[in-house]
């Protein structure tokens, strides 16, 4: 059992032994902890809860839910909701803070606390560890039985997440419904198989095909939205009945595209592409993304006069950055958008209203967008981790043996070859370290990656 405390929040497997795993122990202690640090002085405090649609997700918000009113605090529950939705409702709700319940991409067996501020935006690095603190130190005062919190259902407020979106002046719905799009989408048994087809409905879209979009939590794929895990869907468009495919992760912040022959479009190319649009509306811009994004997205970026910022892992890293350099658009290279004008977090129904516009007016297919842009392959693969492997050491000993090349160490190991690169990191949300890298081919890439993973071992096997 795996129970993950990290700037992504609290995740882990439900069910266990406390302290091993996302028990329901576990989970008052954290949002009691967060509850403690959100309330401060406030004599009142506001905090937004949402879910994604797995199976563990009423327990855990019920448990959520009352913690918070045992603190004082006022509960305003959205339900089923998108984390995009639950960071625009704490800003739209006033509230000083929010609880999206979900593990995203993990398996079904998991599910998380992602811990927002009054932005609604992630809780900081030192926010979180001050949580952390709360939590280890049980320094919690609860509420007498006249002071107990509020509790207010609001339902479908991703009908106001929507209004949002259709009203930002880059979204083309004139454009959008003249093309008569026909896509095909899979919301992996979420909430996203709510939402996604109204927006593409109230886009002009004119035909969706849903696969997987019952929202009962009960996941017939693997939920992250990679290649191995999209066959089902690729194979489906690859028979000629559609313009593109969209595949969207349990909580609706990843953005992934099939083209119309079946081939995915590169969750590294959902950002590189919106990007392109907006820069171009724009007349230029900058942007930011983590150092394990595409290079191509600094490309784009140059190529319309802008500056381009890596940053660390995390979306609260890329936000940072994002900010502190005027980026009006940034992201992750894992299918993440990342618009300001909406708010500041990855959002993939933003991202859908902002890529069928571009695809539009484009007017170009999928396969001919995708050849417009610079052509990169990216490897990604991981390692288990084990209680035996020294990360610290493996760190050390890869820099040692890599130190006439420049490195990027602000979030693990990235070494570069001039415009290929090789990013080594341990994980922020599993038990694992992943190893990506990028070239101009895959054959190079692979080539990198699987020239890592052997130095990897290489390291461990001379520290046994």
């Amino acid at each position: 059992m795996t129970l993950i405390k990290s700037i992504s929040g609290i995740r882990g497997t439900i069910g266990g032994e406390v302290g091993d795993a996302l028990t329901p122990v576990d989970i008052v202690k954290y949002a009691a902890a967060y509850g403690t640090y959100i309330k401060s002085d406030k004599k009142e405090a506001r905090v937004v809860i949402g879910r994604d649609a797995r199976v563990s997700g009423p327990m855990v918000s019920a448990l959520v839910s009352s913690t918070l009113q045992g603190l004082g605090i006022h509960v305003i529950d959205i339900q089923l909701a998108p984390t995009p939705t639950v960071e625009l409702a704490v800003k739209e709700q006033s509230a000083d803070g929010g609880i999206i319940i979900t593990a995203s991409h993990n398996p079904g067996q998991w599910n998380a606390l992602k811990l927002l501020n009054a932005g609604g935006e992630f809780l900081s690095a030192e926010a979180g560890e001050e949580v952390l603190r709360i939590a280890e130190d049980a320094s919690f005062e609860f509420a007498t039985s006249k002071k107990l919190g509020s509790y207010a259902l609001v339902e479908d407020f991703f009908d106001v997440h929507l209004e949002k979106i259709l009203a930002l002046p880059e979204v083309d719905k004139e454009a959008i419904a003249e093309r008569k799009f026909r896509v095909a989408v899979d919301c992996v048994n979420s909430v996203g198989g709510i939402v996604v087809p109204q927006l593409l409905e109230a886009l002009g879209v004119e035909q969706v095909e849903k696969f997987f979009c019952e929202p009962d939590g009960a996941f017939k794929r693997n939920p992250e939205p990679v290649p191995e895990n999209l066959t089902h869907i690729c194979s489906k468009i690859e028979q000629g009945a559609f313009d593109l495919g969209i595949v969207v992760d349990p909580d609706v912040d990843r953005l992934v595209l099939i083209q119309d022959n079946g081939a995915p479009f590169g969750e590294e190319y959902t950002l590189v592409a919106v990007a392109d649009y907006i820069l171009g509306v724009n007349g230029g811009g900058n942007t930011a993304s983590n150092l394990s994004s595409s290079q191509a997205l600094q490309d784009v970026t140059e190529k319309h006069g802008g500056s381009y910022t890596a940053a660390a892992v995390g979306e609260v890293n890329v936000v940072q950055a994002m900010k502190a350099n005027d980026a009006i658009i940034g992201g992750e290279g894992n299918g993440g958008v990342i618009y300001p004008k909406m708010h500041y977090g990855r959002d993939a129904l933003t991202g859908i209203a902002l890529f069928l516009s571009h695809l539009a007016k484009s007017g170009k297919t999928m396969t001919q967008l995708k050849a417009t842009y610079p052509q990169y392959h990216i490897s990604k693969n991981k390692i288990e981790l084990t209680p035996d492997i020294d990360i610290d050491g493996i760190m050390k000993g890869i820099k040692q043996k890599y130190q006439s090349m420049p490195i990027n160490s602000i979030d693990g190991i990235k070494i570069s070859f001039g415009k290929e690169w090789v990013h080594l990191r341990k994980s922020n949300t599993e038990p694992i370290i992943r190893i990506i890298a990028e070239s101009h081919s895959q054959v190079t890439a692979d080539h990198l990656a699987n020239k890592l993973i052997s130095d990897i071992r290489e390291v461990i096997s001379q520290r046994a």
